[in-house]
């Protein structure tokens, strides 16, 4: 795998998980045009790279994850570009994370505000540093959460406890994330990437079409009544059957070996 060269993130890759680092530290990694843009520009890599298994999303320093949007080059597009047009360009621009179909782990290290608790949450799920904390700031500058933030947040976490971190726009401590299931795993921050690609590890090891297969079917079945999810979920399965990797695990287990992945 050729790693590319990006302004404001950093790749790296570790055996079969792929670390994209948000590598903006002077500005709290604030997420900017050119990030959303490099940011999609990677994961649409990552997506077709048959070496990498997982993908570990953080940020650079132990400040910040995410500031969220950054407020300089908002306030000079918003002065310039009429409503309708940013509309467009924000519908057509998103981080690209929601589509990724590899399993995507959130390495929350610090602040994560606005953009960045939206961030969190397009993650399949969030490691956070005991020191790291989240907010929605947006409506104490007039705005609402506009990245996903009104609809995954409550999804998350459940509809009162969203109405209450963004109407009020308090800070949520990583021990308070914990407990209302915006956060999976809290642990040190020094231990922080390690027990984040502990986890990333072991999904990567596994048949990577069952792997996507069994994301997609979590993730389209939620939004469907059960009756249609479990259709979903059998069709996905008599799929699987056909596949070269279903073979292989049964057979690898038969012999005590471990499995060769196909990923076909």
């Amino acid at each position: 795998m050729n790693i590319p060269t990006f302004e404001t993130i950093k790749q790296e890759l570790r055996g079969r998980v792929a670390i994209l680092t948000l590598n903006r530290p002077e500005a709290m990694n604030a997420i900017n045009m050119k990030m959303r843009s490099e940011l999609r520009t990677a994961l649409d890599d990552l997506r077709r790279d048959s070496q990498v298994g997982a993908v570990i999303l953080t940020g650079a320093g132990e400040k910040a994850f995410s500031a969220g949007m950054d407020l300089r080059e908002f306030s000079a597009m918003n002065a310039n570009i009429p409503i309708a047009e940013m509309k467009r360009y924000r519908w057509e621009q998103g981080e690209g994370i929601a589509a990724f179909d590899k399993p995507i782990i959130a390495a929350v290290n610090g602040l994560a505000i606005g953009g960045g608790v939206e961030l969190t949450l397009l993650c399949d799920f969030a490691f956070a540093a005991d020191q790291s904390s989240f907010a929605f700031g947006e409506v104490k500058r007039g705005l609402i959460p506009g990245n996903g933030g009104t609809q995954r947040l409550s999804r998350r976490i459940g509809t009162a406890r969203a109405l209450d971190m963004i109407l009020t726009g308090r800070t949520v401590s990583a021990s308070e994330a914990l407990s209302i299931g915006l956060v999976q795993y809290v642990v040190p921050q020094n231990e922080l990437i390690e027990q984040a690609l502990k986890w990333a590890e072991m999904m990567a090891a596994n048949a990577p079409v069952a792997v996507r297969s069994a994301k997609a079917a979590i993730h389209r079945g939620a939004d469907l009544a059960l009756a249609d999810g479990l259709r979903l979920e059998q069709d996905m399965a008599a799929f699987l059957y056909t596949t070269e990797d279903s073979k292989e695990g049964p057979q690898a287990f038969l012999e005590k070996r471990p499995a060769v992945w196909k990923g076909k």
